[in-house]
């Protein structure tokens, strides 16, 4: 059985500013403190003799590794996103960064932001630009019926307000 994986699709490169601001803030983390840590220990552990029967250099040299794809990733993705920093002209329909107040058939009320591939996160509710319920959301107004072809299934949605964070 091979390790091939294909590649994954590629996200949209939006992104708010506090996102770019989180992202960059990662960059110069991994860069000044968690890699001027593994580089001193690499050199310690190489030091040490025989690399071959040698864990702690084995487990610097895949941290490093690791950190050093991070960094990679993180430069590239930093250079092709663009930075999204203010509402739209109309402010009554959903677009990237929206806070979307959505009630579903059984009547619970859920709020949902819009951001890009990078920034989301399950409990702070925002949800990727590219999920599918983002993508019935874009272009709606409040008072629309939505349904979205989610994993668990189909979905219905009523809006019942949108709103812009600064």
């Amino acid at each position: 059985m091979s390790r091939w994986r294909p590649p994954a699709e590629k996200s949209s490169p939006y992104i708010t500013a506090h996102g770019a601001a989180a992202l960059r803030q990662e960059l110069t983390e991994l860069w000044q403190l968690r890699r001027r840590d593994v580089v001193p220990a690499l050199s310690a552990a190489a030091a040490e003799g025989d690399r071959s029967e040698n864990a702690e250099y084995i487990y610097r040299k895949k941290q490093l590794r690791e950190i050093d794809r991070k960094i990679r990733y993180l430069a590239k993705r930093l250079d092709c996103v663009t930075i999204i920093d203010r509402a739209p002209p109309q402010r009554d329909t959903v677009y990237f960064g929206a806070q979307v107040q959505l009630q579903d058939g059984q009547g619970a009320v859920l709020n949902y932001r819009i951001v890009g591939a990078d920034e989301t996160s399950a409990p702070a509710h925002h949800i990727s630009i590219d999920s599918p319920l983002a993508r019935a959301l874009l272009g709606r107004s409040a008072g629309d019926h939505v349904r979205a072809a989610l994993p668990g299934g189909v979905a219905e949605y009523d809006i019942i307000a949108i709103d812009y964070p600064p």
